[in-house]
């Protein structure tokens, strides 16, 4: 089955109950984290190196408590061996601040 990739006008949006995050990947970093939006993406930091995908499914199990979602509910739909990555993860319990707040500004302004 293709993945779906998905336009966006943010870096993030929902699908559903799926969320949808553009992310543009560190690896390699100090420490893992979660940074600001930049342009149409979100920076992640990681700590693996970028060598045969591991970055990526090392991002996926540190972003997956804080979606508060198994890791399996993470999908990668593009950039799993590159620094540009789409994300779907399927019905987040829980959301970073960053996404929190601006999901809860784009709600509040009129369609």
């Amino acid at each position: 089955m293709a993945k779906k990739r998905t336009v966006m006008e943010a870096f993030c949006c929902w699908d559903g109950d799926t969320l949808v995050l553009n992310i543009l990947g560190t690896p390699g970093a100090k420490k893992d984290a979660i940074g600001k939006v930049q342009g149409h993406q979100l920076k992640v930091s990681v700590t693996a190196a970028p060598v045969r995908g591991q970055a990526t499914d090392h991002m996926v199990r540190f972003l997956a408590p804080r979606f508060g979602v198994l890791p399996a509910a993470i999908e990668v739909v593009f950039g799993r061996k590159n620094v540009n990555k789409q994300l779907r993860i399927h019905a987040p319990v829980l959301l970073p601040p960053v996404i929190g707040k601006f999901l809860a500004k784009d709600m509040e302004q009129p369609q």
